[in-house]
């Protein structure tokens, strides 16, 4: 039994002309044409959009890595101060004569008197 078989619905139509639907038309572009707009606006949105993402997260890092006690830090709370401890996760700032508190490293946003490391929006 085949599929090709009056059972399935298939009347009178040839394989050769099944076959030649698949084909494209003489007159029609290459399939590497048809996929060209994909790849040039694959290629926009990486140099747009996610080239200048990946270079910011980079210089986010390195200034959390560069961070040391005695900096003059300001948080992404708001919060002014000066770093009293570091550990791998966590900051302790001091605040005020004999406060302190502890924040993570992400909160981190700049030093003070100085622009944010990186900014919350791009205009």
């Amino acid at each position: 039994m085949t599929f090709l078989s009056p059972e399935f619905g298939f009347q009178g139509a040839s394989l050769p002309w099944l076959l030649a639907m698949g084909a494209p038309s003489p007159g029609a572009p290459s399939a590497w044409v048809q996929l060209l707009p994909f790849v040039l606006v694959v290629g926009i949105f990486y140099f747009v959009i996610l080239l200048p993402m990946k270079r910011r997260q980079q210089k986010v890092q390195a200034f959390l890595a560069a961070l040391k006690v005695g900096d003059r830090i300001v948080t992404s709370g708001g919060l002014f101060g000066t770093i009293t401890r570091l550990t791998d996760e966590a900051i302790q700032i001091q605040i005020a004569d004999k406060v302190r508190v502890d924040v993570s490293r992400n909160a981190v946003v700049g030093y003070q008197g100085q622009e944010p490391v990186a900014p919350e929006s791009q205009s």
